[in-house]
């Protein structure tokens, strides 16, 4: 039999991702798999509902969607919608599949009850950052367009121009950018100042990123660090003790106060963001100076940021962006979905469920299964009861 898989809309506030656009869902139909959209799941993205059902697509309400579907595939699962996304728990059911971000970290109390329904849960943030698993990496997708954005952000904040200009009124010097942290969100980061014409450096503990910043056309800081190599696996950084952090930010505050923008992007999985910049030292940069911190979500990496708000502290405008990849949903959703389809090609055979439970990105990717928690980082593989869910909201996972 045919599996079939839902879309929901989408209901955390500003979300407007669309977890499968109508070109994935085209996809999907050569690889037997049904599917049936939510009204106006797509709407927010730029994909209406006539679009869908050109491909053959069928229209549901969200009960019917959760009725009928072995597969449900979601932005933002319970655990990345704390508040909105209770209501879909109860609608979940045994051996029902269930794919997307869930802050599967942090988000205890919303792994207790999936478990509790026997539903299997996929969070996209666990897929492997290995070669095979790169085409289903959507945390790394989403971090590209966080990069991105994050420029765009920045240059519209400064009172400064970007590039250097050769004009009759004189010569224009170029803005001087500093990225925090040369995972994927900074190289983009990185890859975007220099395009807008920006003289940019990059710090990062991971000192085998030299040669990528360079690459980029960008300068690698170097600090008098014992960083260990800075490497954390799976392509982060490693979290330090708090006299590191402590002594590098007293040798970034020389760097720093050169900076017209600094973008900070440090993050640790599971873990409150380090402070990288305190309030001593942006208030050593030119009043008119930027920070925009895309680890906001995590607490940031600015000592001043507020997620989701912009705060002016002495002439310096500190940005604490929040759901970047849903400032460009169209390009956002497109990426987001070719990953999933690539994952849901690997769990479904001849348009039937196969969990192959031998391969590594299956296994390590899942949450729950068969009423347990069977991710060995998160809990032992015991039956759990169902556990009471936060009634007040709380940070949103960086996504």
């Amino acid at each position: 039999m045919t599996a079939t898989v839902g879309v929901p809309r989408e209901t955390f506030p500003g979300e407007r991702r669309v977890a499968l656009t109508p070109k994935a869902c085209e996809a999907l139909a050569k690889a037997k798999l049904a599917v049936l959209l939510e009204h106006g799941a797509g709407i927010e993205a730029g994909f209406p509902d006539a679009e869908y059902e050109r491909r053959g697509v069928r229209l549901a309400t969200r009960a019917e969607l959760f009725a009928n579907c072995e597969i449900i595939v979601q932005a933002r699962t319970p655990g990345s919608n704390p508040v909105q996304g209770i209501s879909d728990i109860p609608l979940l059911r045994p051996g029902q599949i269930l794919i997307g971000y869930g802050d599967p970290l942090t988000a205890h109390a919303e792994n207790s009850a999936i478990a509790a329904t026997g539903a299997i849960f996929f969070a996209t943030e666990l897929v492997p950052r290995t070669t095979r698993a790169q085409a289903m990496d959507a945390l790394s997708s989403m971090a590209s367009i966080a990069g991105y954005e994050s420029v765009l952000m920045a240059a519209s904040a400064l009172p400064k121009l970007f590039p250097m200009m050769m004009t009759a009124a004189g010569t224009i010097t170029p803005a001087k950018v500093l990225i925090l942290g040369a995972g994927v969100a900074g190289l983009q980061a990185i890859a975007t100042a220099r395009r807008l014409g920006a003289v940019v450096s990059a710090y990062d503990l991971r000192s085998e990123v030299k040669e990528q910043i360079e690459s980029l056309g960008a300068k690698f800081v170097v600090l008098d660090l014992d960083t260990g190599g800075g490497g954390g696996g799976g392509g982060y950084a490693k979290a330090m003790d708090e006299a590191f952090y402590k002594r590098q930010r007293e040798l970034l505050t020389e760097v720093i106060r050169e900076q017209d923008v600094v973008i900070t992007t440090a993050a640790v999985p599971g873990r409150k963001a380090p402070i990288l910049v305190t309030a001593a030292m942006a208030e050593a940069m030119a009043p008119g100076s930027v920070i925009v911190d895309i680890a906001a979500e995590r607490g940031g990496n600015c000592e001043l940021t507020h997620a989701g708000q912009t705060v002016l502290h002495n002439g310096i405008t500190i940005i604490g962006p929040t759901n970047l990849p849903s400032r460009a949903p169209v390009h956002s959703s497109q990426m987001y979905a070719t990953n999933l389809v690539n994952f849901l090609k690997l769990i479904t055979k001849d348009g039937e469920v196969n969990l192959n439970m031998d391969d590594d990105i299956i296994r390590e990717t899942m949450v729950t299964k068969g009423g347990q928690i069977v991710h060995p980082k998160l809990a032992p593989a015991v039956p759990l009861p169902t556990a009471p869910l936060h009634e007040a909201p709380r940070e949103a996972p960086a996504k």
